[in-house]
């Protein structure tokens, strides 16, 4: 169904809008995404966040073209969404999540990070950052970590000497 002048306007417009605000892109094939899964995704995302939107692909790449981003544009070949948001890796850290959980019907095809144009490989392999809370855990962990390992020698040594 063909889209009107008007709402092409309102629609560019928003693609402006959350190209200029957003500090990461994610390009997005969601080719046989069901539409309770879309919903369920569009749920998960906008706890962490993300937004995610849905928009024809000559008018993604007119708002692309307008901000000035480095580098050269992925093939958005499919059916191309966007998610987004403020922290820099929470949207592809999610969408590579619900991707994993459901093979086959999502894949990144590469986004914009860091005012860059980045290929799927490099977008994954951000993907697979840890969140800051769990990286905050795992250098507790490596901290605290001789300290453990001191007290159970220590203890042991405590258990000998008794007997």
């Amino acid at each position: 169904m063909a889209i009107s002048k008007d709402k092409k306007k309102v629609i560019l417009e928003g693609l402006r809008t959350i190209l200029k605000d957003a500090s990461t892109v994610v390009f997005v094939n969601f080719k046989g995404l069901k539409v309770n899964d879309a919903v369920k995704l569009r749920k998960d995302l906008k706890k962490q966040g993300v937004g995610y939107t849905v928009a024809k692909k000559t008018l993604m790449g007119i708002a692309l073209g307008e901000q000035k981003v480095e580098g050269a544009q992925p093939d958005l070949a499919g059916e191309v969404a966007i998610a987004y948001g403020k922290d820099q890796i929470a949207p592809a850290r999610e969408i590579h999540e619900f991707a994993k959980k459901n093979k086959g019907v999502m894949t990144i095809i590469g986004g914009v990070f860091d005012g860059k144009f980045v290929d799927a490989n490099k977008m994954i392999s951000i993907a697979s950052i840890p969140s800051m809370q769990t990286l905050r855990a795992q250098f507790v962990n490596l901290i605290n970590s001789p300290i453990q390992g001191f007290v159970m020698a220590a203890s042991e040594i405590a258990k000998k000497k008794q007997q």
